[in-house]
């Protein structure tokens, strides 16, 4: 896991917005990003703080982007 890079929230985005998803909603302190292609939907938490390394794997899971592509 120390190969991972640690992101942002913001810089996350960056690259869920190169991979074709939007903003679908956000409440408090969470956005709901969605593909209207694959119908794949992910929850962001916009905290000041890097993403946990866990929470950004399974982001990525779900999201459908593999490690090496960051």
């Amino acid at each position: 896991m120390s190969n991972t890079p640690s992101l942002s929230p913001k810089e996350l985005i960056k690259i869920l917005k190169q991979k074709g998803f939007i903003l679908d909603r956000s409440r408090g302190s969470h956005q709901i990003w969605l593909n209207s292609a694959s119908r794949k939907r992910v929850v962001v938490p916009m905290h000041t703080k890097d993403i946990p390394t866990g929470t950004l794997y399974s982001i990525l899971k779900q999201a459908g982007i593999e490690k090496d592509e960051l």
